[in-house]
């Protein structure tokens, strides 16, 4: 399993406003060149961060980025999920009747365990942690 690639850039984009401290704006073209995300696939990750109320956003000379929430209110999960959607790692995770194997399969309990090890890890890692080399 591999997160996508723009997952991977919001978690960076996130980070990177995280590292300016609170209430700190920073202009996408710079967030862009600092983390090297392609300028207009940065525009989509914003938007779409935006939309899960995880930035603010504002236009103008005095405009840009910045973290809509504390960083220590942010997780990784809330950024990843805000981008791919939820984590599942297999079908029978998900919605019961998905699977034909259904109960019987001797995987799920492996694969419904993984899940809530990710999950759980991803949602106990904050942004705020994160910026101070702690994400244990």
């Amino acid at each position: 399993m591999q997160i996508t690639r723009q997952a991977d850039y919001a978690v960076r984009a996130v980070l990177y406003l995280a590292r300016l401290g609170p209430n700190q704006r920073a202009a996408t073209s710079h967030v862009a060149h600092e983390q090297r995300i392609p300028p207009s696939f940065l525009a989509k990750i914003i938007s779409q961060l935006s939309i899960a109320g995880l930035l603010h956003t504002s236009r103008g000379a005095r405009g840009g980025v910045s973290l809509a929430r504390e960083a220590k209110e942010i997780t990784l999960l809330d950024v990843v999920e805000a981008i791919d959607g939820p984590i599942l790692l297999n079908e029978c995770v998900g919605e019961k009747g998905m699977c034909a194997f259904a109960d019987e399969c001797p995987l799920k309990p492996i694969w419904c365990e993984a899940q809530e090890t990710l999950v759980r890890r991803l949602k106990d890692t904050k942004f705020d942690q994160l910026v101070n080399g702690h994400s244990s």
